[in-house]
């Protein structure tokens, strides 16, 4: 199976991805197996956490088949080839560098850019990105979701990604949102793997036919 294909299976399974910003590789297998628990099936480090390819090769060696792994924050095009390398298949970022995106796409990687106008979602999508992160979310809203969606490809998906709580899902998925990229409601540090664990569930719990 291609990591394309992983990825579409895994989003079809729980279309939630975990960003662990700030975590530890000491920490990071036992917060992982409360997500996998959860039922989440996508994790990302971003690369401005500590030792953060450490922390990507100990969750794709032990979640290996049951969830994919990936880096965000990613700015420059040789930290695709860096995140390959440790084992991550899923390459998320900020912004919409197209450099980035075409070297995750020609690697066969799960490319994940973040967006915020009509210009920079058709140039990621060009470029190759597999879905669009809509962020900061919270300086967006739903009906700027809806307005995009309406003139996007009807395959493309477009993930809010910031401030998005259990509580503040409903409108969004009202508007089409196909998934979400949750952060600090999920984990923050200092979280241990247990506060995480419940923090999870609710979001599986919000997510409709659950």
């Amino acid at each position: 199976m291609s990591h394309i294909a992983a990825f579409d299976a895994a989003f079809a399974r729980c279309p939630l991805i975990a960003i662990l910003r700030g975590v530890t590789p000491d920490e990071v297998e036992a917060i992982g197996d409360e997500l996998v628990a959860a039922g989440f099936t996508l994790i990302e480090v971003p690369m401005n956490s500590p030792d953060p390819l450490e922390s990507i090769s100990r969750l794709s060696k032990r979640f290996g088949g049951k969830a994919v792994i990936g880096a965000g924050t990613v700015l420059r095009e040789e930290q695709v080839a860096a995140v390959q390398a440790a084992g991550g298949t899923m390459i998320i970022s900020p912004n919409a560098n197209l450099k980035v995106i075409a070297a995750s796409a020609a690697a066969g990687l799960v490319s994940l850019p973040g967006i915020f106008t009509m210009s920079e979602a058709f140039a990621a999508l060009d470029a190759g990105a597999t879905a669009l992160k809509l962020f900061p979310a919270e300086a967006a809203s739903p009906g700027v979701l809806k307005a995009m969606r309406a003139v996007l490809p009807r395959e493309a998906r477009v993930l809010p990604v910031g401030g998005i709580s259990p509580d503040t899902m409903a409108p969004w998925l009202a508007a089409g949102a196909p998934g979400f990229g949750l952060g600090s409601a999920l984990y923050k540090v200092g979280m241990g793997a247990a506060e995480v664990g419940a923090n999870a569930r609710a979001f599986v719990a919000a997510l409709p036919d659950r």
